[in-house]
């Protein structure tokens, strides 16, 4: 009996020391995807963000300028 119970805990061992010796591997890949994830992300939002940034900006010269003009033809 002491065989079969040997035979059968040789797997689970081998698959523990596999998952112990793997597991720093796995967590620098994660850590690595992760990051490369998040700068993604923040690049997109970045340009995204500046797209819209300078849409607005536009849109308040365009308003600065019309009522510097008003402000002018009521000044004449």
């Amino acid at each position: 009996m002491s065989d079969a119970r040997d035979a059968s805990d040789k797997p689970n061992d081998l698959r523990d020391r596999l998952k112990q010796f793997a597991q720093p591997l796995v967590d620098s890949v994660d850590s690595r995807i992760r990051k490369q994830i998040d700068e993604r992300v923040d690049e997109r939002v970045d340009a995204t963000l500046s797209a819209r940034l300078s849409v607005l900006e536009r849109a308040i010269a365009d308003l600065d300028r019309a009522v510097k003009e008003l402000q002018e033809r009521l000044a004449t």
